[in-house]
C-alpha cells in the first residue's frame, strides 16, 4: 500500500478540521443515544413493547458496529473525504425518514439506513485526525475527539429532550439533520483528502464474516434474557456469531490483504485498548438505556429534566477525557485506565445499593459522578493505545477498529443490560398482577411505560411497575459491576505497557 497524505501545516486549518470532524461525530453519537429520551413516547405511539423499543434503539448501533470495519477500509482506499461526505448525505436522509416514520417497521428501516451512513462517517473522523495532526498534537486532538465521543451523546440527548418537550418525539430527528448540514459544509471546505493506494483486492469475505459475527452475537445477548439463553432464537444467534468469528479469524490469517490483521492483537496496546473500550462503552450505553426510563417513569420527570439530571456525569466524563492524556504521561496508560475502570465499578455498585422508588436523585448521584470520572479516565488512553499500535498507512483500519469496539460494545451493552432490566422487570411484576384483568396484565408485562399507560391512574399498578423496574435495575447494575471487575483484572494482567 502506498499513501497519499496532504500535509496540513497551518494550525488554524487543523483547528477547522478538528471542529468539522467533531461536529460529524456529534451527529453520529447523538443518534446512538438520542432516542433514549423518547422511549416511553415511542412505546405509546407505536403500541410497542419494551423489547421492540430496544430493537429500534439498537438496530442503528448494530448496523454501525457491523459495517465499521469494511467501510473504514473502503475509506482508506477510495479517499476519506468523499466517503465522509457520502456518509453524511446518507445519514441525513435516514434521519428525515425516521422523523416521518408512520410505524415501528419503518422506523427500524430508517435506523438501519442511518447506521450505514454513520459507519461511513465515524471511522473517517478519527482517521482524519491521526493522518492530519503531527505527533506532538495528536494526543490532545484525540482527547477532544474522545470527549465528544464519550460525553457528546448525553449533550445530544439534552438538545433532543428540549425538542421532545417543546413539540414531540419526531422533532428530535431535527438535531442530527442540522449537525449533518453543518458538518457537510465545514468538511467540504476544510478536510483534506487522504487515501491509500491498495495493491490487493478488497477483503469481501472478511467483511461479510465480520457482519455475520456482530449480528449473531448481539441477537444472542438481546434475546437471551428475554426468551431464555437456550431458546431457539438466542441459540441460533450464538451459533451464527461464533461461526462468524471463527470464519473471520481463519480467513484473515490467510488473506494477503486482510481487513484486520488479527496477528496484531499480539501487541498488548492494541488488544488492551480494544478490550477496555469494548467493555467501558458497553457498560456506559447499558446504564444510559436504564437511567432514562428510571427518571421518566419512576421519578416522573420530563425528558428535559431527565437529561439535565445526566449532565453532571456527562460533564465530568468530558473533563476527565481531556485530562487523561496528561495523567497518562505522568503515571502511565495502564494505571490511568485501571483507575478509571475501578471508579466506574464503584459507581455502579453505589447505584445498585442505594437505588429505590423513593430514594430520589441524591441516592444515585454519587454513583453517577464516579462513573463519569472513571469512564473519562479510561477512554482516552485506550483510544491512543489502539491508534499508536498501527502504522500511519493503516490509520483508517485503526480508527475503524477503535470505533467498532466502541459501537460493538455499545450494542452489546444495550442488548445485555437493557434485556436484563426488561427480563427482571417482567419477572418481578408478574406476581404483582394477580387479580387484574388479563388485558391490563398483559400490557403491564410489556414494559413500565405500557404499565403506566394501562393503569388509568391506579396507584397500586403504577407502584408495582416502578418497584419491578427498580428490581430489574439492580440486576443490570450488579452485572455491570461484575464486568468492571473482570476488566480491572485484565488490565492488571494483560494491559498495555508504558506511558
Amino acid at each position: 500500500m502506498t499513501t497519499t497524505h496532504p500535509t496540513v501545516s497551518d494550525a488554524r486549518r487543523r483547528r477547522a478540521v478538528l471542529i468539522a470532524v467533531c461536529v460529524a461525530l456529534m451527529a453520529v453519537i447523538a443518534s446512538v443515544t438520542g432516542l433514549n429520551v423518547a422511549q416511553p413516547d415511542l412505546a405509546v405511539a407505536f403500541g410497542a413493547s419494551q423489547s421492540t423499543i430496544l430493537w429500534i434503539i439498537n438496530s442503528y448501533t448494530v448496523t454501525l458496529a457491523a459495517l465499521l470495519l469494511p467501510l473504514g477500509a473502503i475509506g482508506d482506499r477510495w479517499g476519506r473525504k468523499p466517503v465522509l461526505l457520502t456518509g453524511l448525505a446518507v445519514f441525513g436522509v435516514a434521519n428525515v425518514l425516521g422523523g416521518l416514520a408512520p410505524s415501528a417497521s419503518v422506523m427500524l428501516a430508517a435506523r438501519v439506513l442511518g447506521g450505514a451512513g454513520a459507519a461511513m462517517i465515524m471511522p473517517i473522523t478519527l482517521a482524519v485526525i491521526t493522518s492530519t495532526f503531527p505527533g506532538q498534537e495528536r494526543g490532545r486532538a484525540i482527547g477532544v475527539w474522545t470527549g465528544v465521543a464519550g460525553g457528546g451523546g448525553i449533550l445530544g440527548m439534552f438538545l433532543s429532550a428540549v425538542l421532545v418537550d417543546a413539540a414531540n418525539w419526531r422533532c428530535l430527528f431535527v438535531l442530527p439533520v442540522v449537525l449533518v448540514v453543518v458538518a457537510f459544509t465545514m468538511a467540504r471546505r476544510s478536510v483534506p483528502n487522504s487515501r491509500e493506494e491498495a495493491r490487493h483486492s478488497f477483503d469481501t469475505v472478511g467483511s461479510l464474516a465480520s457482519i455475520v459475527a456482530v449480528a449473531g452475537l448481539i441477537l444472542f445477548l438481546q434475546e437471551g434474557p428475554e426468551q431464555g439463553w437456550t431458546a431457539p432464537l438466542p441459540l441460533a444467534g450464538v451459533i451464527i456469531g461464533i461461526a462468524g468469528v471463527a470464519g473471520f479469524v481463519a480467513w484473515e490469517l490467510r488473506h494477503r490483504a486482510p481487513l484486520l490483521a488479527v496477528r496484531l492483537f499480539r501487541e498488548r496496546g492494541l488488544a488492551g485498548g480494544s478490550v477496555v473500550l469494548l467493555m467501558v462503552f458497553g457498560v456506559q450505553a447499558g446504564i444510559s438505556i436504564v437511567l432514562y426510563p428510571f427518571f421518566q417513569t419512576v421519578s416522573g420527570w420530563s425528558g428535559l429534566l431527565s437529561t439535565v439530571a445526566l449532565m453532571p456525569m456527562a460533564g465530568l466524563m468530558m473533563v476527565a477525557s481531556g485530562l487523561a492524556p496528561r495523567l497518562a504521561e505522568r503515571t502511565g496508560a495502564p494505571a490511568t485506565m485501571a483507575s478509571g475502570v475501578l471508579l466506574a465499578g464503584v459507581g455502579l455498585a453505589l447505584m445498585a445499593t442505594f437505588v429505590s422508588v423513593n430514594g430520589g436523585y441524591l441516592a444515585i448521584l454519587p454513583g453517577m459522578l464516579a462513573m463519569g470520572l472513571g469512564m473519562g479516565l479510561s477512554m482516552t488512553p485506550a483510544t491512543s493505545a489502539i491508534t499508536s499500535a498501527l502504522p500511519r498507512e493503516h490509520q483508517g483500519v485503526a480508527s475503524a477498529l477503535n470505533d467498532v469496539t466502541r459501537e460493538f460494545g455499545t450494542a452489546l451493552g444495550v442488548a445485555l443490560l437493557g434485556a436484563l432490566v426488561s427480563a427482571g422487570y417482567r419477572s418481578a411484576i408478574t406476581p404483582r398482577l394477580d387479580g387484574l384483568p388479563s388485558g391490563t396484565a398483559d400490557t403491564a408485562r410489556e414494559g413500565i411505560a405500557n404499565a403506566i399507560e394501562a393503569a388509568n391512574g391506579s396507584a397500586t399498578l403504577i407502584r408495582a411497575a416502578q418497584e419491578s423496574f427498580v428490581d430489574g435495575w439492580r440486576t443490570a447494575m450488579w452485572a455491570g459491576v461484575a464486568l468492571m471487575a473482570v476488566l480491572f483484572g485484565y488490565i492488571a494482567a494483560r494491559g498495555p505497557k508504558g506511558r
